[in-house]
């Protein structure tokens, strides 16, 4: 297991790829795909949604998320195990008064820059395009974060591995994108898989540096998801270090999973050495596991290029979330699910 996390491309390859492809073409590179079973328009009924567990907790299974000892995404919880991950070792561990100007007003409205962990509040595409995903694995109930991309198929959502398949075991079943989710809104429905994707060292070994998950969804209605709540684009071999937001819903105290919430900062490479992830100070909870890392992100209008999505945090290290960085097998990952 590894994980990484770059930002920004400007100069990376963004979404969408050029027409519609056969289906009869081969997957790109290594690419693992499962065709996904139904989720029955029944099953998540609000009181399931609120009963499942976010990913990265443990109860009587292994969760599906954190990657570390203390893993992915839960605040000073004892050491929990996403599955197909293995332990880590720890490693060592004013205010400014508003004016009466309009300027100072306007500046005053923009969400900060630089937070650990604050309510997204301003609106725009970002507040669609990120979602809540439910999904049972092993027999447990379970939530993720996730984010509708600019794709071919119109239908593609982009997520965490282990909230796809449990590495080198068994596939998610149930799993329905919430695009919007509000407090228990659904303002666009829920959008079932109809196929998962997720890169063959995930698959085989649970491999951290290839912690993300893709999933094309059915149509609702007859309509495209990314016709519904647009999507973000995506970007690959971006440069590091560069200014990042990234999103979830947090469900594990002091968060309960029902508001969007988002960190930003510039990130840092592993200092553990153990894997090419990123690291972004940010004290979301698990839950807010596959929720999209975004780069050249306007706060005004909500929209930046997805370059990464939470993965794990370190035992020893609560207050930083790291995530993988979106390389050759991302992009082989994307060119395949985004033609299905």
């Amino acid at each position: 297991m590894t994980p990484s996390l770059p930002l920004l491309a400007v100069t990376a390859l963004v979404a969408g790829l050029l027409g519609t492809p056969s289906p009869e073409v081969p997957p790109l590179g290594d690419v693992v795909e499962h065709v996904a079973g139904h989720a029955s328009g029944i099953y998540w009924t609000p009181q399931r949604m609120a009963r499942a567990v976010p990913v990265g907790l443990l109860g009587g299974t292994r969760p599906v998320l954190p990657p570390v000892v203390g893993a992915a995404l839960t605040p000073a919880a004892g050491p929990a195990l996403a599955p197909g991950h293995a332990a880590r070792p720890a490693a060592r561990t004013g205010t400014t008064r508003a004016t009466r100007t309009g300027r100072t007003r306007q500046a005053a409205a923009m969400p900060p820059a630089t937070t650990s962990g604050t309510r997204w509040a301003a609106g725009g595409s970002v507040t669609r395009t990120t979602g809540r995903v439910f999904l049972t694995l092993n027999g447990v109930d379970f939530s993720c974060s996730a984010s509708a991309v600019r794709s071919a198929n119109r239908d593609l959502v982009v997520t965490a591995g282990h909230c796809v398949k449990d590495g080198a075991g068994a596939w998610a079943e149930n799993w329905t994108f919430v695009p919007g989710y509000d407090e228990g809104r659904q303002p666009y429905g829920g959008f079932p898989a109809r196929r998962m994707f997720v890169a063959g060292p995930w698959s085989r070994s649970g491999d951290d540096d290839y912690d993300v998950g893709m999933v094309a969804v059915d149509d609702l209605d007859g309509q495209h998801l990314t016709d519904a709540v647009g999507g973000q684009p995506i970007g690959f071999d971006p440069p590091r270090g560069r200014r990042t937001y990234g999103f979830g819903f947090p469900a594990d105290p002091p968060y309960d999973g029902e508001r969007l919430l988002y960190c930003a900062g510039v990130p840092h490479g592993d200092p553990q050495g153990q894997t090419r992830d990123q690291g972004l100070r940010c004290d979301l909870t698990a839950g807010a596991s596959g929720g999209p890392w975004l780069s050249g992100f306007d706060p005004a209008s909500g929209r930046g290029t997805l370059t990464s999505v939470s993965s794990f945090k370190y035992s020893n290290d609560h207050r930083t979330m790291y995530g993988p960085y979106f390389g050759q097998a991302v992009r082989d990952l994307y060119r395949t699910a985004g033609r299905a």
